[in-house]
């Protein structure tokens, strides 16, 4: 019984330090299980005290009060599973404990292993993220700013709102301007596949770019691809009427999901939780032409949030004819539906209101934890010491006081100031690091925009033999 005890508590206290960050992870004996599978009971209580923010093996030594070698040897094991991540930056590596997801649930369903059960891991992904639901509601449907994002099909985009889209807007861009690219298994269909319900579209498919996929393509978890075959993975992507769901920033974008309807969380959490707005839309809606509409559902069929249906049509000379209508609540603004039409019967639309993205990681993170009431875990996370506990509970009081609340929460707060902010600590954290090392860091030339998926497929295509 003691046993248990101890097992029981060190998978808690894990459980509590993945529930401290923004995106959150509520307990529950599912998620125990879950971690009891992925990590060992020693494993998880050493996992339990890590920072939030990234951290060195020297950070971990001090926190778990060893010798760096061992540290970092203990590191190293955990990323070699990819439970944690790990990159190399000025000649050091870093690691960071990514969330649950997008992170390490996801990672441990991205290639086929046999070191862990599997099915067993999908039955209890199953029943923590489908049936139990809490963790999908803390994920999709709290605060307004949420983990991913939509990109627009860019060739469902009419020519006139070309310029509309902007390059983070654009999932060709991100493929052209990432440092590393890798490609796994769909994490979402092959849980279901375990299941028994999975459906027919691509496996390999799930594109992870720059800091996660130089730490999970050494390590096995993803395979290393080109801009190349990944422009071609997007294509295939398109021809299956999947749904490009990535990072919900402009900056340093780490995954792109290409979602069904049937198999992936996001898609099913925007139908579920649409009012919510789970998922961030891209900047336009679809948009019906009644005069070109036959009524066939196409578009109603390939809608993976059952943003589009049949209606009458009310043409008195044809009583029973029917004809699309969007469910602009709903409509994430892909452009699957336009791909499909046959008869050129739906377009996009700008919206009236454009979609709010962060700048990059430190940008979302700090705003889905002001929303969320968590500010105080990012700035007070070293919970072995009395006084980070101390000032973390008096600052979440002060945090949740009405007029604090309304102040952080204003648009101005999220948007221009916060931008100022991270950019200021991003300048200063690099004339540091050049201090440090005496010499300048050499810039990495920002890639021309590719306004055209074949032009950028042909550039970077490596020259036949008979060239």
């Amino acid at each position: 019984m003691a046993h248990r005890t101890l097992k029981r508590s060190a998978f808690e206290n894990l459980a509590d330090r993945l529930n401290r960050f923004p995106q959150g992870a509520p307990p529950s004996e599912t998620l125990y299980k879950i971690l009891s599978i992925l990590v060992t009971e020693r494993e998880a209580a050493l996992m339990a005290v890590l920072p939030i923010k990234p951290f060195t093996a020297a950070e971990a030594a001090t926190r778990w009060k060893m010798p760096e070698a061992e540290a970092r040897r203990n590191l190293e094991e955990l990323a070699g599973r990819a439970i944690l991540l790990d990159v190399e930056r000025n000649g050091r590596s870093v690691y960071t404990l990514p969330p649950p997801m997008a992170g390490f649930f996801e990672f441990s369903m991205m290639r086929l292993r046999g070191d862990v059960d599997q099915k067993a891991l999908a039955e209890l992904y199953y029943r923590y993220l489908n049936q139990e639901e809490e963790f999908i509601r803390s994920l999709f449907a709290q605060g307004d700013t949420q983990l991913g994002r939509v990109y627009v099909n860019e060739q469902a985009v009419p020519e006139e709102h070309a310029l509309l889209v902007l390059d983070y807007e654009r999932a060709t861009e991100v493929v052209m301007t990432a440092t590393h690219i890798g490609v796994g298994i769909c994490y979402c269909r092959h849980k279901m596949e375990h299941l028994g319900r999975n459906c027919d579209a691509p496996m390999e498919i799930c594109m992870t770019f720059n800091s996660s996929a130089e730490s999970l393509t050494r390590h096995g978890y993803a395979r290393s691809i080109d801009a190349s075959e990944c422009l071609d993975l997007l294509d295939r992507a398109y021809e299956h009427n999947l749904v490009q769901f990535g990072e919900n920033v402009q900056r340093g974008v780490n995954f792109i999901c290409n979602c069904c309807g049937c198999c992936c969380e996001a898609m099913i959490a925007a139908r579920k939780y649409g009012i919510l707005h789970p998922v961030h839309t891209t900047n336009f809606i679809a948009s019906v032409l009644p005069e070109a509409c036959t009524g066939c559902g196409r578009c109603v069929e390939v809608c993976p949030v059952e943003a589009m249906a049949l209606v009458t049509a009310n043409d008195p000379a044809r009583t029973r004819r029917k004809m699309a209508r969007v469910l602009e609540e709903s409509c994430l603004g892909c452009g699957v539906c336009v791909r499909v039409c046959p008869r050129e019967g739906v377009s996009l639309k700008a919206r009236e209101q454009r979609v709010f993205t962060p700048v990059d990681n430190i940008h979302r993170a700090v705003i889905m934890a002001i929303e969320r009431g968590k500010l105080q875990n990012l700035i007070f996370d070293n919970r072995l010491l009395a006084s980070h506990r101390a000032m973390a509970a008096l600052l979440g009081a002060i945090l949740r006081l009405a007029p604090v609340k309304r102040a952080l929460a204003s648009e101005q707060m999220k948007s221009r100031y916060l931008v100022r902010l991270i950019d200021l600590y991003a300048r200063r954290t690099n004339e540091r690091t050049d201090r440090a090392r005496r010499n300048p860091q050499p810039t990495r030339p920002h890639p021309v925009s590719r306004r055209n998926t074949r032009e950028a497929r042909r550039a970077h295509r490596p020259p036949s033999n008979g060239a």
